[in-house]
């Protein structure tokens, strides 16, 4: 039933929902409100559960209680109905008999439905099968439910559902709603560790002027009553540190930053961090302050030291290692390494691990990418990682022992960064040059650069004492300590794309067995006959193999179908490569003068429709993958073009990562559509990576481009 259908209409049967709506209309005629002002709770399920624990099977009390909730289960036999009612806290039963509830509520009954919120008074009992229950004397429609609960609402065909639809989520999964009920505790937790250690909680900025205390691209609005140009902020470190300078002592801020940048498992575009600052404080106070703040949000959720996140068994007790990078690499590679070790030698290491370097990095950069590349991923407990080279923290203090290193630790737990620690730079002079080589670097093009922050040197030139700060990602602290994999999971509303509509007619239904009307080979004969670039055949051919590859996963009756979308996907890229629109529409005329089928030809204009908005977007699987795999397949070869291996049999989630975010490199590969590309399949984009990665070296096991099969 529509919502334009009218009462007198007649009703679908087989519509859940419509049925749903006429029970309610039907209510409403018959003067029962389903939607009532007022109602009342005087206990909840886990309460009774244990007030009552000791209730013997099949007793019965005087106690009356009014309990309210949601319906997950009913079931009438007769003359006795079971009504299993969910409320915030767990579940009760409500034990109902005709002669104890009365002909109207007996009747009442009848007309709800699982999912309906009802109210309901009566004593407490245990029925002859042990289950504690209530037997009401009265029951309530509190509201009506016009739309069924999913049988099943998990697993992850189901994420981006589940994401979109957080409240339908906490209704059918218990362990989601413990997830969001520990991630309070642990920001509660939070809060109650920094009060006691003596820091003051303030509140900074959120829209602000200038853009500064981090490198990322900012979301950009305006100030209509100023007529000014304002940022959501990117982190809150300017303003705390002027609060320094002004006096307080010791202060953090713990609520949401925004970057507008890419989503993976670890990032979203909206996020939660706290930030601390400690006067007359450095890096050991920080580290300090680290494993207090650690343990006690731990502490608060979990009864051990002792954790498990994604497998792996961390230990959060003792005192946490702390070292210097070039020890942790020395560890890796079998042999002493540091910052004075000569360049070729630092080069050799990095080609035989594989690993690409360029000839303008110096000691600190290529050790770096060593530890970057090696190391981060195999820490499991916690480690304050410290001596960041300069070259790779170009805005931090540098140590005064060696100027070529920093005064900085990250907190790094089971290969990911939990905390950035630094040596606050309280030298005016100093700060007021760094912004200006930020001012350059935005002049240059460099979208996340900061602006120059003429007030916060003011500040600093009426002094600021020595200071430690810190930075936390909270989001990942609670995928930590709540074993999640991806921190869409520990946010309740994470950011989605806008949902797509319904599937278009001409779409086909999913499993429908397809032809191409070509065979592989007169569909290979058109890629050559309208391409001369060897590179669009190779592309092609990759295509091919890699949709081939997918089939052989998502659809086997139909795997030739699959290649040949991907062989023929940019037929006519020659042709149209300057007029992005007509892309796929000249390759429907060259494929249907072919003989090609139209479903051959839908197929394909999907993966252009971004581009031009008359071509069907992609809706079966098929079409998915290959707006997917298109993009993200040439990225991931233009980054094996450069590894000394040049093969992909070598290459990491973590190195694509990387490139991914570097928009200089291959700058012609879409950053946006293959996020688009991960969202159409419900993957977070390291799935979608990894995913790509191992289908590529699946159909090339000794080469970085598909050669089919002659």
């Amino acid at each position: 039933m529509s919502d334009q259908t009218k009462p007198g209409d007649p009703i679908d049967t087989t519509d859940e929902r419509a049925m749903r709506r006429a029970r309610r209309q039907a209510m409403i005629d018959a003067g029962i409100d389903p939607y009532p002002i007022r109602s009342t709770v005087s206990a909840h399920a886990a309460e009774l559960e244990g007030r009552y624990a000791a209730l013997a099977d099949g007793s019965d009390t005087a106690d009356v209680v009014s309990v309210a909730g949601r319906i997950r289960a009913l079931r009438n036999q007769g003359k006795v109905a079971f009504l299993v009612l969910q409320d915030s806290t767990g579940t009760i039963q409500l034990f109902c008999r005709v002669n104890v509830l009365g002909e109207a509520g007996w009747d009442l009954l009848g007309q709800l439905d699982v999912g309906d919120i009802v109210g309901a008074t009566g004593t407490v009992v245990r029925t002859r099968r042990g289950q504690l229950s209530i037997s009401p004397t009265s029951v309530e429609l509190l509201a009506k439910s016009c739309r069924p609960l999913p049988e099943k609402f998990h697993g992850l065909s189901d994420k981006e559902t589940r994401y979109r639809q957080r409240y339908v989520d906490l209704i059918m999964n218990d362990d989601v709603r413990e997830t969001f009920r520990k991630r309070s505790v642990i920001i509660s937790a939070i809060r109650s560790f920094m009060n006691d250690q003596d820091y003051l909680e303030v509140e900074t900025p959120i829209l602000q002027e200038t853009l500064g205390g981090a490198n990322a691209k900012p979301f950009v609005t305006h100030f209509n009553a100023l007529d000014q140009e304002c940022y959501l902020r990117i982190a809150t470190e300017l303003h705390l540190k002027r609060l320094i300078v002004g006096g307080f002592e010791r202060v953090y801020e713990l609520g949401r930053q925004f970057r507008n940048e890419g989503m993976d498992l670890t990032h979203n575009p909206e996020f939660t961090s706290m930030e601390a600052y400690c006067a007359y404080s450095d890096l050991e106070g920080m580290k300090r302050l680290s494993e207090g703040l650690f343990k006690a949000a731990n502490a608060a959720v979990n009864d051990s030291e002792r954790i498990q996140f994604q497998g792996r068994e961390i230990d959060l007790s003792g005192t946490w290692r702390t070292a210097p990078m070039h020890e942790l690499v020395s560890e890796a590679v079998g042999e002493e390494v540091s910052i004075d070790t000569p360049v070729a030698r630092l080069r050799e290491l990095l080609d035989a691990n594989g690993l690409e370097w360029e000839d303008s990095w110096g000691a600190g950069k290529l050790l770096f990418t060593l530890y970057d590349e090696l190391v981060e991923k195999t820490i499991v407990d916690p480690t304050f990682v410290c001596d960041y080279p300069v070259e790779v923290s170009p805005l931090t203090k540098r140590k005064p022992d060696d100027p070529r290193l920093t005064d900085r630790f990250e907190l790094v737990i089971a290969g990911n960064e939990y905390a950035n620690a630094f040596s606050e730079l309280n030298d005016p002079v100093d700060q007021e040059a760094r912004f200006a080589a930020q001012v350059e670097a935005k002049a240059a093009g460099d979208e996340e650069a900061m602006d120059y922050d003429a007030d916060y040197i003011r500040a600093l030139e009426y002094g600021m004492p020595p200071a430690g700060g810190i930075g936390y990602g909270i989001d990942r602290m609670v995928m930590l300590l709540t074993n999640q994999a991806s921190i869409r999971d520990v946010l309740l509303f994470p950011h989605m794309r806008p949902e797509r509509g319904a599937a278009p007619k001409a779409a086909p239904a999913a499993g429908t067995a397809l032809g191409s009307g070509l065979t592989r080979d007169q569909a290979f004969a058109l890629l050559e006959a309208h391409n001369s670039d060897s590179f669009h055949i190779t592309h092609g051919e990759t295509l091919e193999g890699l949709m081939r590859h997918y089939a052989h996963v998502f659809d086997p009756g139909n795997v030739e179908f699959w290649g040949q979308v991907g062989l023929l996907h940019d037929v006519d890229w020659e042709e149209t490569s300057d007029d992005p629109a007509s892309h796929t529409v000249r390759a429907a005329e060259i494929i249907s003068e072919a003989g090609g089928t139209p479903e051959l030809v839908r197929s394909i204009q999907t993966h252009n429709s971004d581009n031009n908005p008359d071509l069907p977007a992609p809706e079966l699987k098929m079409e998915r993958v290959l707006f997917a795999v298109d993009e993200l397949s040439g990225l991931v070869g233009a980054c094996v073009a450069m590894r000394p291996s040049h093969s992909v049999m070598d290459f990491s989630v973590k190195s694509l990562r990387k490139k991914f975010k570097q928009r200089s490199f291959a700058a012609g590969c879409d950053r946006d559509v293959i996020a688009k590309g991960a969202e159409l399949n419900g993957m977070e984009l390291d799935e979608l990576f990894a995913s790509v990665i191992e289908a590529m070296k699946a159909i090339a096991p000794d080469r970085d481009t598909f050669v089919p099969e002659a």
